[in-house]
């Protein structure tokens, strides 16, 4: 079931509305040229539609230290609050619809974008945000300075995917418009100013906006995407002579019906640094997503492998292993995180490994009287819990999670006399409002959970637990009682993400794929202490050449065709025939994200953590030493290789 979040329905006893910074967002309207006195041509854009940014302010306050940020957000205003003309004639809908409308733009988060009006929110939402920042950040730059040719002296804009991208062309219209800068030198300004970090692999999800659309909603911006994309295809044209399929490829404008924006490539060409968000990510965007602009642009590209914060995903969620650590090896990993390499020295100490088991057994104790609570499950405590907690998307494969599942009851069934590890499958994650296939993949481990938990033969040998209403506070609970952290995307897929480090410092196993951040959380921690499976991305692209069919893996996986007839007999939807037909129809055309090449292996690799569990020590010294490696992966190395190599900004020691 799906729910609204009113989360301000109370109010914000932490932010602080700053009326008197309120900014105005215009849309629609027409342009017009004009020259000025000195002959200048110039553009006003005027009957325009607007719409008030009403700024809220939250302190972010420093660790021990007494720098206290700010962190601005908006919420949208009408201009007027109704229409004195609907008012007066008694229709009293019409009056307001202004204001309502208007509003939307702040209540609405991800509005489903497969309908005309779902697309022109979501544009209108991401120029609301940005051209209010750009005006806020304007405003406090002219409050001491007046030489705009020093603005990316201080100012640094980061640019969080394509979303923001459109503040590149709104400084530039501000910048020319409003303060009547020539082009090139506010182009210089604008590349020096902007940074652009991508977060994902797959060019479908890379943002692009209809012409006519993108044109009815912001005309001046429309021209000023233009004249960029000329010039730039003027430079692209002088390097590459009558290369016209780089230049078609390279183009902010994609020429289809009807004819696109293509914000990455806006986003590439505006900014003076684009990175990944690890290592496999950067290398892809230069080889494969980007490498026309790489090829024209190496000196921008560099990577940013992601980062999480000790202070809140392990000191302030995991206070029993916090203040183990602390009581072995002091207290600076709270600051600085590579001082957790000390605790490599401890993972053969019985007693500190007898006290971390007491650690990860009373973590497992909260969070199953937390279960018990919202569920009215009983849990094994002594089960190996075994966690899959992220946002549903097809390449996530929370689909091969639970048919990894299912495999797992069927062998309980099947064999109840045979020894078994135990285990607690727990799966928890939100899908967008508009993704059917994510939402149907919750519905098939709900209802694969009915059937499990229901099964009086399987006992406590199995459980498996969908945690509603994901969210910071339960993952706190859910990272510090893991054993087994479920990284399973498909190779090449998955930018970086950060769960995989939330569990790994919480002192959990990763069973992944050879992909995002899992690569490097392998280097780190050693082949032996992380447990790989799988196609790499290189045995993809093989496997793609030369034509890759997933009923040849069916048919040699007895365990997946018994589970594909399974579903296929409606067993786990007995009262919902051919509910899940889609999922299998996705398995059998085309297979996009592997799932039965690739199921197999993870069925064996399960099975190899399953006997590691068994060996409570050497399972206890793994997760040691995944917790001691764990110091690449804070936030904190991440912010200062950004402001570093990217914002030029100098650190502030406490």
């Amino acid at each position: 079931m799906e729910y609204p979040d009113a989360w301000l329905s109370k109010g914000n006893p932490w932010e602080f509305p700053r009326i008197e910074r309120t900014v105005r967002v215009c849309f629609g309207g027409r342009t017009l040229m004009f020259n000025d006195e000195l002959g200048n041509l110039r553009v006003k854009w005027v009957d325009t539609e607007d719409v008030l940014a009403v700024p809220y302010h939250t302190p972010v306050v420093g660790y021990k230290t007494d720098i206290v940020n700010t962190l601005q957000l908006w919420s949208a205003r009408s201009s007027a609050d109704f229409d004195l003309n609907y008012f007066n004639e008694g229709d009293y809908e019409h009056a307001v619809y202004s204001k309502v409308f208007s509003e939307n733009i702040s209540k609405i988060l991800y509005p489903r974008d497969n309908s005309s009006q779902g697309k022109e929110l979501r544009l209108r939402q991401e120029y609301f945000f940005t051209a209010a920042s750009i005006a806020d950040i304007i405003r406090r730059f002219k409050e001491e300075n007046s030489d705009f040719t020093t603005f990316a002296d201080k100012v640094a804009i980061q640019l969080n995917d394509t979303h923001p991208a459109l503040a590149i062309v709104e400084l530039m219209r501000i910048l020319i418009d409003e303060e009547n800068l020539d082009w090139d030198t506010v182009w210089d300004i604008t590349v020096r100013t902007f940074g652009y970090t991508n977060h994902t692999v797959m060019s479908e999800a890379l943002e692009c906006w209809s012409v006519p659309m993108f044109e009815r909603l912001l005309p001046r911006h429309m021209q000023l995407v233009y004249e960029i994309n000329m010039r730039f295809l003027k430079d692209v044209a002088k390097r590459y002579p009558e290369d016209v399929d780089r230049l078609r490829r390279m183009s902010i404008i994609d020429e289809g019906y009807p004819n696109k924006v293509r914000m990455a490539n806006l986003a590439i060409i505006g900014t003076h640094s684009i990175n990944g968000v690890s290592e496999l990510h950067s290398r892809l965007l230069k080889e494969q997503l980007f490498k026309d602009f790489y090829e024209f642009f190496p000196e921008r590209f560099n990577n940013k492998t992601n980062g999480i914060t000790q202070r809140r995903w392990l000191q302030k969620s995991n206070t029993n292993l916090s203040e183990l650590i602390t009581g072995a090896i002091g207290n600076k990993w709270v600051t600085d995180l590579y001082e957790l390499e000390k605790l490599t020295a401890l993972k053969d100490d019985s007693d500190f490994c007898k006290s971390w088991q007491e650690v990860k057994k009373a973590n497992k104790k909260q969070l199953i009287e937390y279960i018990y609570k919202n569920t009215n499950i009983c849990i094994n405590p002594d089960s190996m819990f075994d966690v899959q907690v992220k946002r549903f998307h097809e390449y996530k494969r929370q689909f091969l999670f639970g048919l990894y599942i299912a495999s797992q009851y069927l062998r309980v069934k099947n064999n109840p006399n045979a020894r078994f590890i135990p285990r607690t499958f727990i799966v928890a994650g939100k899908a967008a409002p508009g993704y059917f296939m994510a939402k149907l993949v919750i519905k098939f481990i709900n209802s694969i959970a009915d059937v499990v938990n229901s099964d009086k033969a399987i006992g406590d040998k199995l459980k498996v637990i969908f945690l509603e209403n994901y969210r910071v506070s339960l993952a706190e609970r859910i990272f510090s009682a893991s054993d087994l952290s479920e990284q399973i995307s498909t190779a090449g897929t998955e930018a970086s993400g950060t769960g995989c480090m939330k569990f790994m410092m919480n002192g959990a196993l990763t069973i992944g794929t050879y992909d995002g951040a899992n690569i490097e959380i392998a280097e780190a921690v050693g082949k032996d202490n992380i447990i790989i499976f799988g196609l790499r991305l290189e045995e993809i692209e093989k496997i793609l050449a030369s034509g890759y069919n997933p009923q040849d893996y069916i048919k040699r996986s007895m365990v997946l065709k018994e589970i594909i007839g399974l579903i296929q007999n409606n067993f786990f939807s007995p009262d919902q025939p051919n509910l899940f037909a889609p999922l299998l129809d996705s398995l059998f055309c085309g297979d996009r994200y592997f799932v039965c090449a690739d199921f197999d292996d993870y069925c064996a690799k399960q099975e190899e953590a399953s006997r590691l569990y068994a060996d409570k020590n050497e399972w206890t010294k793994k997760s040691i030493i995944n917790v001691a490696k764990s110091g690449r992966f804070s936030s904190d190395r991440t912010i200062k290789e950004y402001a570093k190599d990217i914002w030029n900004v100098p650190c502030v020691h406490p």
